[in-house]
């Protein structure tokens, strides 16, 4: 099994920063894409940034400019530095990895975390 722990949200005044975290651990082989989804009362999962399988990134265009992803191959995390917060940045943020396992080689799922809060407040 995987399991994706995030960690780092909380609540923070508009213009701050908070920097999140995800571990990824259990039975994984390789890791193809890691990165962060969010979701807001009321609106469906978007995209906040990821790294793709061919080790480029893709950010959101709410994110550009504001927010920073970067990963630790070695200990199979990724991080989220996000900076000059807006109160529209409230949500719940997911850490998601596409992965193949030793328990079956060949075969790509996708994990999620069990997500962590940031609240933005104005």
């Amino acid at each position: 099994q995987v399991q994706l722990v995030e960690s780092g949200g909380g609540l923070v005044q508009a213009g701050g920063s908070l920097r999140l975290s995800c571990a990824a651990s259990g039975t994984i082989r390789r890791i193809y894409t890691m990165g962060w989804y969010r979701q807001a009362p009321g609106k469906q999962r978007e995209l906040v940034a990821v790294f793709t399988s061919g080790g480029s990134i893709n950010y959101a265009n709410s994110g550009k400019g504001r927010f920073t992803i970067s990963r630790d191959n070695a200990e199979n995390m990724v991080y989220l530095q996000m900076n000059s917060l807006k109160p529209e940045d409230t949500a719940v943020y997911y850490c998601t990895a596409a992965v193949t396992t030793t328990q079956a080689v060949g075969v790509m799922s996708t994990y999620w975390g069990q997500g962590t809060q940031v609240t933005v407040s104005s």
